[in-house]
């Protein structure tokens, strides 16, 4: 049911720090990868100075959210250590929050080690791209800390994911899959799960359009869906361009999304995002109008 003005009625929300986040219409995600080899934004934000300026111009732009990550998901990324990774994001998030003290910090990792870290310093959302498969720790971690948590499907590793890309029933086979582990965080006592189909990750640009042509199916869970596609290779190679040149393309899809009903878009483009989620709204308040 749709709600007048907004594209989504749906009464979800999410406990950020004790503070409820209504998500009866869509929220933004802004992407802050303090990393060397991101495949958009790597080596971008590593200095301080860099970090901040990136937080502030996302949070001016209107991110409701940003997902801090240090450890690059790209396909065939480098490996490196848990410490590293901490080094990386700890510094990060301290000094985004020392400065605007009220942002809604996620952090973007596997390893229930940073993730448990990270919450300590001020985060209040887990987004792990491996679904809980590459620390058997990190549900027991998301539930002792009782914040939001991110599900991804991913098969592998972001070294082996691109091998790992066969399915008979792509989207039955996925969906499946989040709802198994969904009723295991449930009996953990996790309270607020977000679902991710995981574009990009075991799946080939076919498969990822496809995924995103039925994304209203994860609505099914009852549970808010995010669409993490920006800039990602199903953009840039069906254009035969570059990440850098992915915008226009990027929010085309991310239209679609939203008309296939996800509810947080996770983006490197908040302003763009922004007036996507603006100019489809605008679309269902006329179509609601006509109907009256």
């Amino acid at each position: 049911m749709q709600t007048k003005g907004t594209i989504f009625y749906a009464k979800k929300t999410l406990c950020l720090k004790g503070t409820l986040m209504l998500l009866n219409r869509p929220v933004v995600m802004g992407i802050l990868n303090v990393t060397p080899d991101s495949f958009y934004d790597g080596g971008k934000h590593q200095l301080s100075d860099q970090i901040l300026s990136k937080a502030s111009q996302l949070l001016d732009e209107g991110a409701d959210i940003i997902d801090i990550g240090g450890y690059s998901s790209r396909p065939n990324a480098d490996d490196i250590g848990v410490q590293e990774e901490i080094d990386r994001v700890l510094p990060a998030i301290e000094l985004i929050l020392k400065n605007h003290p009220h942002t809604h910090l996620s952090i973007d990792t596997f390893r229930a080690s940073v993730a448990s870290e990270a919450v300590n310093a001020g985060a209040c959302i887990i987004n792990d791209i491996s679904g809980g498969n590459l620390d058997h720790q990190m549900f027991d971690t998301v539930a002792r800390l009782q914040v939001p948590y991110v599900l991804m499907h991913m098969r592998g590793t972001p070294q082996t994911m691109t091998t790992l890309n066969e399915y008979e029933h792509l989207v039955s086979e996925v969906l499946l899959d989040l709802q198994q582990k969904v009723t295991k965080l449930k009996q953990l006592g996790v309270h607020d799960v977000i679902i991710d189909p995981g574009f990009g990750f075991a799946k080939n640009i076919p498969q990822n359009f496809q995924l995103l042509q039925h994304l209203r199916m994860f609505q099914a869970l009852g549970l808010p869906v995010l669409a993490g596609i920006s800039r990602k290779s199903m953009i840039y190679k069906t254009l035969q361009t570059s990440a850098d040149e992915a915008l226009y393309g990027t929010v085309a899809l991310h239209t679609v999304a939203l008309q296939n009903e996800a509810n947080i878009l996770r983006v490197h483009d908040v302003k763009a995002a922004k007036d996507a989620i603006a100019m489809v709204e605008a679309l269902y308040r006329f179509c609601l109008t006509e109907n009256e």
